[in-house]
């Protein structure tokens, strides 16, 4: 019953929460124990509040015996992102400069998910403050990835992805700015989805128009994923650019018929991204199921100039602006490619910046004026298979060299820069050898600006088509 537990969909156990048919208790017991035997061999949860869920699992139960549902994540046990601020929790970043830090208060995410009913077991593991797409940090060590234990699970919601991959939990949540939701779903087989910028809102923040980095929902379905996003999404008063539509919106049923969509195929990025043969074999194979669906496909992609420059100069500036202090405060803590992003941040002009956002306002009306003509876009999420996890980032992309710990990534933060809502979907797994694993591969569906609903519908029938997130690992 346990092994049914840990594997079940979120959406059938808040079902069965409901319906008395499981206890919360049963379930964070489940998961618990699926945590001591997996935890030790990947890394993922790094802060373990076992008691506390235990006794929220208790009340939670005791509340649905009076008639008191809390809501639609009501019992289901969630480790959160360890950049999240959880009231009473340690919350790291994944920094020795905050290895002891406890909030005081829940962030507005973590505020949402508990308030629709979601029960904390601990936080996950992060590269230090998330930057970088591969987990690692001095105070907890690597994340592993499940599928293969010596290699990276992807970053910065590495630790969210494992755990989901491995059954330490239904549903996570995580963040987004150069690919952080899609990459580690990419290598772990799980979705990731990095919602439209104030789909989900955000708070506290020092940078609140800020729109490259954005909060967002995984999970191991696109259909759970949609659930969370039904509890993170809507508007708040605290964010300037928060969206109007109702978080609701997003727990319909996601059937659609496909017949007819217009989809283009983009396997490099129209040139501009180097990526690994294997990774574009199995997408390729992935590309053609949408034409089994009904779908008209052909490979074409946005015009993305400018998109590097946009990401590489506004990254930087938040990075300046968020830990520049923080950097000067505590000299030489810091891992040094994030110095090195804060000291670009600061030898920033005026100019350059005004550069970027006269770039970033042409690249948006590029994308706008392509998803005329197109419904969705196909693209890999990453440009590689997950790599050795003893390496800080691949230095190399099918024989082209890497200037730094960034561009292996473009695949996915070229996507950041446009503002589209872009999700990572299982798209199958590499072909096992004799010393390797078949490894998983995500395909990364855009859709046109705010389409966040369209593109979780169209992740869905691609998901239901293939069921490439059935494969688990084999812990």
């Amino acid at each position: 019953m346990a092994v049914e537990i840990f594997y079940t969909p979120a959406t059938e156990l808040a079902r069965s929460i409901r319906d008395r048919e499981i206890s919360a208790r049963e379930v964070v017991q489940a998961h618990l124990d699926r945590i001591e035997r997996v935890n030790p061999q990947v890394n993922a949860v790094v802060t373990l509040t076992a008691e506390r869920a235990l006794r929220e699992a208790h009340a939670a139960d005791e509340r649905l015996m009076t008639g008191a549902y809390a809501g639609p994540l009501h019992g289901l046990p969630v480790a959160h992102k360890d950049t999240h601020e959880t009231a009473g929790i340690r919350t790291t970043l994944g920094s020795p400069i905050f290895a002891d830090h406890v909030p005081v208060r829940d962030e507005l995410l973590i505020e949402r998910m508990r308030a629709a009913g979601v029960i904390t077991l601990g936080k996950t593991n992060v590269p230090e403050f998330a930057a970088g797409s591969h987990t690692f940090n001095p105070v907890f060590g690597p994340t592993r990835n499940p599928y293969d234990l010596g290699r990276s699970a992807g970053g910065s919601s590495g630790g969210a992805a494992a755990a989901l991959a491995c059954g330490m939990h239904p549903i996570a949540d995580g963040s987004d700015m150069g690919g952080s939701l899609r990459n580690p779903a990419s290598f772990c087989n799980v979705v990731g989805f990095r919602p439209s910028p104030g789909r989900v809102p955000s708070w506290p923040s020092v940078a609140p128009w800020s729109t490259m980095g954005v909060q967002g929902p995984m999970a191991r379905t696109v259909a759970d994923a949609a659930l969370l996003l039904s509890v993170m999404a809507g508007p708040d008063s605290r964010d300037p650019i928060s969206l109007e539509t109702p978080g609701e919106t997003f727990g319909r049923p996601l059937d659609r018929d496909l017949t007819g969509l217009r989809v283009a195929w983009a396997p490099d990025l129209g040139g501009r991204v180097p990526v690994e043969p294997v990774v574009n074999e199995v997408l390729g194979e992935a590309a053609k199921v949408f034409a089994d669906l009904g779908c008209e496909v052909e490979e074409a992609c946005p015009d993305l100039t400018g998109a590097d420059e946009v990401f590489r100069t506004l990254r930087a500036w938040e990075f300046e602006l968020k830990m520049g202090e923080l950097a000067d405060e505590h000299a030489g803590r810091l891992k040094q490619s994030l110095v090195h992003n804060i000291e670009f941040g600061r030898a920033l002009t005026g100019p350059d910046v005004g550069k970027a956002e006269i770039l970033h306002a042409a690249l948006y009306q590029r994308v706008r004026e392509f998803f005329e003509r197109y419904d969705a876009l196909l693209a890999p999420v990453s440009q590689v298979v997950p790599f050795a996890a003893d390496l800080e980032y691949p230095d190399e992309v099918a024989g082209r060299p890497m200037i730094d710990y960034l561009e292996w990534m473009g695949s996915a933060y070229f996507i950041s820069a446009t503002g589209c809502p872009a999700i990572s979907v299982p798209g199958g797994f590499t072909p096992e050898g004799a010393e390797t694993p078949g490894l998983p591969v995500g395909l990364q569906i855009i859709g046109p600006h705010r389409s966040d609903l369209a593109v979780l519908q169209i992740a869905h029938a691609f998901e239901q088509a293939t069921m490439h997130h059935t494969r688990r690992p084999a812990l």
